[in-house]
């Protein structure tokens, strides 16, 4: 027998038997289609984390309070001992970098006639919305007279001033954050989550302003700031920038050692980095997670394929005593396997695609198939076949003629 003849019988063979056929290559069905979708999923996510952190700002660094051993660690006490005055040391005394913003964010109340809402109350200086990359809707920001003021303005977020105000203009109107009245001189163009934080959901005054109203206190080192974020002068200067402000902020804290900073800077490259490392080892276990049913589906194959040889003793006798060699029935016996876990692979293909599909419209991440790992894929539901063919195929291939014909 020539290989076209051993496919001709092998299909025909299995199109006998199209149920039976169909439930042996749903598990293989299943783990490419959800092989798919799980790397699709975890590239779209990786894809999506780094567009949030890209849009941060460009060349932007974050220096943030507490050790950053103690942060690693998950330590409960982190240090608040970044100040305004930091940012604004920063801003004048470092040459590498542009623009510096300070952030102090705490929960408040926002209430518009008889509309309430819970927002994130965001304390910064004018230079926030250059660090940031953010652009102004309506109105404008807030100014340097308005931190030297302590001005009641608040800029919103867009998703907050549609919910307080819905069809009327914000500018211009009066809001209270914690029973205090403040004028909306600003609306934001929607921005997205960042860094934890909705700005669309949240509403930005002075620093100054939240220090004195809204929080009440202030440290005996100044205004305390959660993180501060500068934007150095290039790409090419990022490291530059870190070392000075480095240099600067252990000088003003008095620290002289590395091991006592009280403080650390994290660059967005570093930030991408780590994105990239998370997002590939979750990529990688979801993927992992999706191949066991590839395993099971083989398992499944290699089980009706022996119960196949068993139901077809008296066939397989036939042809070996008519002629057919070892070989003719092993070749037949394996390309079944091989087009059961092909089928089912390229059926799998399909359904994964459309599954990804279907996760891009459902949430954020743009998902997307990859070319190579459909390649993969098929490729390993079709080796599974064989691996999985081998056992059953050998049984069949073994078989006595005289013993095969006796159960006729």
């Amino acid at each position: 027998m020539d290989f076209r003849e051993s496919l001709k019988m092998a299909v025909k063979t299995l199109m006998a038997s199209k149920l039976r056929s169909s439930l042996t290559m749903l598990g293989i069905i299943i783990g490419n289609a959800s092989v798919i979708a799980m790397v699709g999923l975890g590239e779209g996510g990786q894809r999506y984390i780094n567009q949030q952190l890209q849009s941060l700002g460009p060349n932007i660094l974050f220096i943030v309070p507490g050790n950053r051993e103690t942060r690693r660690l998950g330590g409960l006490e982190i240090s608040r001992n970044l100040v305004l005055a930091d940012a604004e040391a920063i801003a004048q005394q470092v040459p590498s970098v542009i623009d510096v913003a300070a952030e102090n964010t705490t929960p408040g109340l926002l209430s518009f006639l008889n509309r309430n809402a819970n927002a994130s109350v965001i304390g910064t200086n004018p230079a926030f919305i250059t660090v940031r990359n953010f652009t102004i809707e309506q109105g404008r920001f807030i100014s340097d007279l308005d931190l030297q003021r302590t001005s009641a303005v608040a800029v919103l977020g867009n998703s907050l001033a549609e919910r307080l105000f819905e069809d009327q203009v914000a500018l211009g109107q009066s809001l209270r954050i914690n029973n205090i009245a403040f004028e909306v001189v600003g609306v934001l163009e929607r921005q997205g989550s960042n860094l934890g934080v909705n700005y669309d959901d949240a509403v930005i005054i002075p620093i100054t302003t939240q220090a004195s109203r809204i929080v009440g206190r202030t440290s005996p080192y100044g205004l305390e700031v959660s993180f501060i974020s500068a934007t150095a002068r290039n790409a090419d200067s990022m490291q530059t920038a870190e070392f000075q402000i480095t240099n600067l902020l252990r000088l003003r804290h008095g620290i002289t050692r590395a091991e006592e900073d009280d403080f650390f800077i994290q660059n967005q490259d570093t930030l991408l980095s780590i994105a990239d490392t998370i997002t590939g080892a979750l990529t990688l276990m979801l993927a992992a997670i999706a191949s066991i049913s590839l395993l099971v589906g083989g398992i499944g194959i290699m089980n009706i394929m022996l119960v196949s040889v068993r139901e077809r003793t008296q066939e397989i006798g036939l042809r070996k005593a008519i002629g057919a060699s070892r070989n003719d029935i092993l070749t037949q016996f394996l390309i079944e396997a091989i087009i059961l876990s092909a089928a089912g692979g390229i059926i799998g293909t399909m359904v994964g695609v459309g599954g990804i599909g279907l996760l891009s419209l459902l949430t954020p991440f743009e998902s997307s198939a990859s070319v190579s790992v459909i390649i993969v894929a098929v490729g390993v539901s079709g080796s599974i076949g064989l691996f999985f063919g081998v056992i059953p195929a050998r049984q069949a291939a073994k078989l006595d003629p005289i013993v095969a014909l006796r159960s006729i």
